[in-house]
């Protein structure tokens, strides 16, 4: 054989490598796209069903949560569970549905609730609040109330400031619809929401 007919075989060889190249790079591509809508769905119904990201606007949950804080809350949560005082939630605001407020649980339905110069006082007994620090406390006061079913008191860590159940009364079962479980952002705030 001469040194020219190896050439031809291997350009031969070469072309028919090339085209398998194609199909394969063909496959990957298909594979690639089914990959990103698998990705796109399966993140969609996580999103949808189970958690969402939210942004913090505002300051009336510091200094847990900070204004611009990014967080997962599970929607889930409430479906299959009970609520708890002490949980920090999302809601929709009792004056305007279109509006989301974060705050915490103070008292679950039923329970016997006054306020005293600011200090919370739940059937009779003082409620520890280790969230709240001493700085951010204040000296409002309200009635005695028993909390109606199906209905949650909710007010922020940052009592001096924040807009809650104190004036807006409580919130309805069926307007909480995440439990705030984990700040994502900023890095430096990143950690489980207590």
């Amino acid at each position: 054989m001469s040194g020219e007919e190896e050439q031809a075989e291997t350009g031969q060889s070469g072309a028919e490598a090339g085209i398998g190249g194609d199909s394969r790079s063909s496959r990957g591509g298909l594979a690639w796209l089914r990959d990103m809508v698998v990705s796109i769905a399966v993140s969609a119904f996580i999103i949808v069903f189970l958690y969402q990201p939210v942004r913090v606007e505002g300051t009336s949950m510091l200094p847990v949560l900070q204004d611009q804080d990014r967080l997962f809350i599970n929607k889930i949560a409430y479906r299959v569970g009970a609520i708890h005082e002490g949980d920090v939630v999302v809601f929709q605001y009792p004056l305007d549905h279109s509006k989301s407020y974060i705050k915490r649980i103070i008292a679950l339905p039923g329970d016997d609730l006054r306020i005293d110069r600011g200090r919370v006082f739940v059937n009779g007994a003082r409620l520890k609040e280790p969230y709240v620090p001493k700085r951010y406390a204040d000296d409002r006061s309200l009635p005695e109330m028993v909390l109606p079913p199906n209905e949650y008191f909710m007010m922020g860590d940052h009592r001096s400031i924040s807009s809650d159940s104190r004036d807006f009364g409580p919130v309805e079962r069926n307007l909480i619809y995440g439990k705030a479980v984990f700040v994502y952002w900023p890095m430096e705030q990143i950690g489980v929401v207590r």
